[in-house]
């Protein structure tokens, strides 16, 4: 099953709308502070699903089995869903993340039902940040599965 868009929610944690520069820096330092503290960052790259043009996120992963990571679309509660999950789910092909210094093609998969519960579950057990997530939006936080295509 592909990436499949959730619905924004009607509430939820506000993200500051600053011009791109500034919101790059902020998030370059976040991802570096996250670096120090021994979390573990992949190199998301998407293309836009509305400028055709690659984009790249920085994004936390998660341990899943056989060559496999999670990632959340968190956006830390906001009430709409981040724009690289909009770009996996129209542009399935083109996704790649780079993680420990090699770049892998790969597919994602939106987690439904007791299964994405028990992933997020999990993840909230690894960094509890996430747990806060979901009270502060009454959307369902999407939890992707990215898989290695065959070489």
């Amino acid at each position: 099953m592909p990436v499949e868009i959730t619905p924004n929610g009607t509430y939820g944690a506000n993200v500051p709308n600053l011009p791109r520069p500034i919101m790059k820096l902020m998030f370059g330092m976040v991802t570096f502070i996250l670096r120090l503290t021994g979390a573990k960052i992949l190199n998301l790259t998407t293309v836009g699903s509305k400028s055709g043009r690659e984009h790249k996120a920085d994004l936390g992963w998660f341990p899943d089995t056989n060559n496999r990571w999670l990632i959340v679309a968190s956006l830390a509660g906001a009430a709409k869903n981040p724009a690289w999950y909009y770009n996996m789910a129209r542009n399935p092909d083109k996704i790649w993340i780079t993680v420990d210094g090699r770049t892998i093609k790969v597919q994602g998969e939106s987690l439904k039902g007791e299964e994405r519960a028990a992933k997020y579950k999990e993840i909230v057990a690894i960094a509890p940040t996430y747990g806060g997530y979901e009270s502060k939006t009454d959307r369902e936080i999407p939890v992707i599965r990215l898989t290695a295509e065959p070489a």
